[in-house]
């Protein structure tokens, strides 16, 4: 198992999508911090570009390496080993090489200009995106056989968390602005990853007036440690949910 994850994130780190996400990343991020005079407003800058970039790459990259590796797995499949470990085997080489990609290309300039807790926040959130849509993706390709479908459904996940969803819940509120349901959006809050690392980064740059009377709401529950815990264990589903569901197709399918 260990010799495949190595295998995986060697051929992913010599990878050029991979090298040049890296360089953009790093790019930009030294950049928003040079031109802010402000380090707290270039995380804020950078968030929203973080949250947009990271999910989109990780979830399209994950979905055609899946598909290109498909001659690969059934070359592994063809070997001793379970199809439990060579599943997660991929899913770790994926994860790890897209998490050490944002940690250089956004971990060090932010822990540069914002070595605090808040720029730690900003870190981790990352690295839990690339894993989260590295689990989503795979998800996705282990349940349509067709390439071209399979990557459509990956590029409509994630207009969905990034785009659509947002569109719904404004939907929703100004549907029911008459009735009290703040606090019911902590928990539709949850139903999106993108939507919930936004808040945490946010509570922690205490910019939280910015969102109105919900804000308030979310940093009264998630301002606390209880809250973020809360939080952390709602992307640490998203993680294993999906992982788990491609894990049980790819252990039944007929290969």
């Amino acid at each position: 198992m260990n010799r495949v994850i190595k295998y995986v994130v060697l051929d992913i780190l010599r990878n050029k999508i991979v090298l040049a996400y890296t360089f953009i990343l790093f790019t930009v991020s030294f950049s928003v911090f040079s031109l802010e005079d402000n380090s707290a407003k270039g995380l804020l800058t950078l968030l929203n570009l973080v949250l947009f970039i990271v999910p989109l790459v990780s979830i399209i990259f994950s979905t055609i390496y899946i598909y290109n590796s498909a001659e690969f797995i059934e070359l592994l499949l063809s070997q001793p080993l379970k199809r439990r470990n060579i599943w997660l085997s991929l899913f770790s080489g994926l994860s790890a090489s897209l998490s050490l990609a944002f940690l250089i290309g956004c971990g060090l300039p932010i822990l540069f200009y914002e070595p605090t807790v808040t720029g730690l926040f900003m870190v981790i959130i990352g690295c839990f995106l690339s894993v989260i849509f590295v689990s989503i993706a795979m998800l996705a390709a282990v349940s349509i056989r067709d390439k071209s479908k399979g990557i459509g459904v990956a590029i409509l996940l994630w207009l969905y968390f990034s785009v659509i969803f947002d569109g719904l819940v404004l939907f929703f509120l100004f549907q029911f602005a008459d009735y009290p349901i703040e606090k019911m959006m902590i928990g539709i809050s949850a139903f999106n990853p993108i939507d919930l690392s936004r808040i945490i980064v946010l509570l922690r740059l205490d910019v939280s007036a910015l969102m109105g009377y919900t804000g308030a709401v979310f940093k009264l529950f998630l301002g606390n440690i209880t809250g973020f815990l809360v939080a952390f264990g709602s992307l640490i589903l998203w993680i294993l949910v999906p992982l788990g569901l491609s894990l049980r197709k790819f252990i039944r399918k007929d290969l």
